[in-house]
């Protein structure tokens, strides 16, 4: 017969795990990998002494990375769209003119908004991140203002649109999950997501006050040296315009991906005069790598490639495989019951669930489960105490999509990091809009601001 963990296991279990995960990447410098595998040999130990047979751990292992094929085919398409985009000039083409308007005090505010338009309009992190996303990050590191900083920017108006577009999944996930009406939905999101962002665009002006005009004759440089080593042109555009079309439209991610490539592709031949194949293959495989004689346009040009996103395939793939684990052992059920404890009043049931999301996305890295898990585990609490289910799918929304880039093993932190360039913890502190939101969402429910009073939504 198969054992239970009991509730006092798994938080204890909770504890150690996040306990080992953060001292490692902490104190020794570890990147997250190891210490992630090191936690999946401890709970497989853990699975055979509650008398579940190893097979059945295998198939639970097996069952979580089949589960995330998706992520990780766009994970290695994103790679390769980005390496394209390259050579085909579409990032430098946008480089050149970014440079040519915004200024260094501007940048942070600038990616923000330009970021959570395009986002809005594609419903998705990823899409943005993977394309305007990586070239206000090329712009930001040509004025020289801090790579953190734009990185948390961009990342901040990218998640804006995955939370709150009628496009997105996760949006729609939150609000099928709990039965609300998908716009009754985004609507009471406004409540924690305005403020939020409003706070976070007043901390980016005031950060970008820190940035004086750059050196003029730096930026000339760099402008000349794109002229001179792509052929700048709106053409170069109509690639990543077609992307986000495809987005808006709800064509699937995977093809619309490979339709970038292969555009990407046609603009390499046509605008920039290059039809070496063989070259095609290098840089789709290993990246886009030219000697500019620039320095700082060589840092940002050279990028993308299916080897660039291995580092992020393999931590997903851990994740993954500790994630459904955990969940085949009892641990995620533990811990729900170890949160419905506390479920007496308005305030701790919405703080219960904010922390019930949090905790499934630090166990598992994958936002989906910390909105479906917690969403199916307190719907009938909130029907109990006569709490309007839209508080719930808010709160699944605002601690669920937006804290999973906030976890480095988590499937949008590990693609966030390595597209941008930029390892989680270091943009932690600036993603304003990320924390900010769940704060809200937790504090509102005590102070009974926004708050439903009825069942009904």
């Amino acid at each position: 017969m198969e054992k239970k963990l009991t509730i006092g296991s798994s938080v204890l279990l909770l504890a150690l795990m996040m306990a080992l995960i953060i001292t490692s990447m902490t104190a020794f410098q570890a990147e997250p990998h190891i210490p992630l595998l090191i936690c999946l040999v401890v709970v497989s130990i853990i699975g055979l002494f509650l008398n579940i047979k190893w097979d059945e751990l295998e198939k639970a292992m097996i069952k979580g990375v089949t589960d995330g094929t998706k992520a990780i085919i766009i994970l290695s398409l994103v790679g390769i769209v980005i390496a394209v985009w390259m050579m085909s000039g579409t990032v430098p083409t946008i480089l050149f003119y970014g440079l040519t308007f915004i200024t260094p005090e501007w940048f942070a505010v600038s990616a923000l908004i330009i970021c959570m338009i395009v986002s809005s309009f594609t419903g998705s992190s990823f899409t943005t991140i993977g394309s305007v996303g990586v070239a206000m990050m090329g712009i930001g590191l040509a004025l020289g203002v801090n790579s953190a900083m734009a990185a948390g920017a961009i990342i901040c108006g990218a998640c804006f649109g995955d939370k709150m577009s009628p496009l997105s999944d996760t949006t729609n996930l939150a609000s099928g999950v709990t039965g609300v009406d998908l716009f009754v939905h985004i609507r009471h999101l406004m409540w924690t997501t305005i403020p939020s962002f409003l706070i976070t665009l007043i901390i980016f002006f005031f950060i970008g006050r820190s940035y004086s005009t750059t050196n003029v004759e730096g930026i000339q440089e760099m402008l000349t040296t794109l002229d001179a080593s792509f052929s700048i042109s709106f053409l170069t555009l109509l690639s990543p315009l077609i992307v986000v079309i495809l987005a808006f439209i709800r064509f699937p991610t995977v093809p619309a991906l490979v339709v970038g490539i292969l555009t990407g592709l046609v603009t390499v031949g046509f605008v920039q005069g290059n039809w070496l194949i063989s070259e095609w293959f290098t840089v789709v495989q290993h990246g886009f790598f030219l000697e500019t004689g620039n320095d700082a346009i060589n840092a940002i040009v050279d990028a993308g490639g299916l080897q660039s996103m291995m580092w992020s395939i393999s931590l997903v793939i851990i994740a993954l495989l500790l994630g459904s684990l955990i969940q085949r052992i009892g641990l995620i059920d533990g811990l729900l019951e170890f949160f419905r404890s506390f479920l007496s009043n308005r305030g701790n049931l919405i703080g219960a669930t904010a922390a019930s999301s949090i905790s499934v996305n630090a166990l598992t890295g994958e936002q989906y489960l910390s909105i479906l898990l917690p969403g199916k585990a307190f719907e009938m609490h909130y029907e109990r105490l006569n709490i309007a289910k839209k508080n719930l799918s808010r709160t699944l929304e605002d601690a669920g999509t937006l804290v999973n880039p906030l976890i480095p093993w988590g499937v949008s932190g590990a693609f966030f990091a390595s597209t941008l360039g930029v390892a989680v913890m270091d943009y932690i502190p600036f993603a304003f809009f990320l924390f900010l939101s769940p704060i809200l969402t937790i504090l509102f429910g005590y102070l009974g601001i926004g708050v439903g009073k009825s069942i009904e939504s």
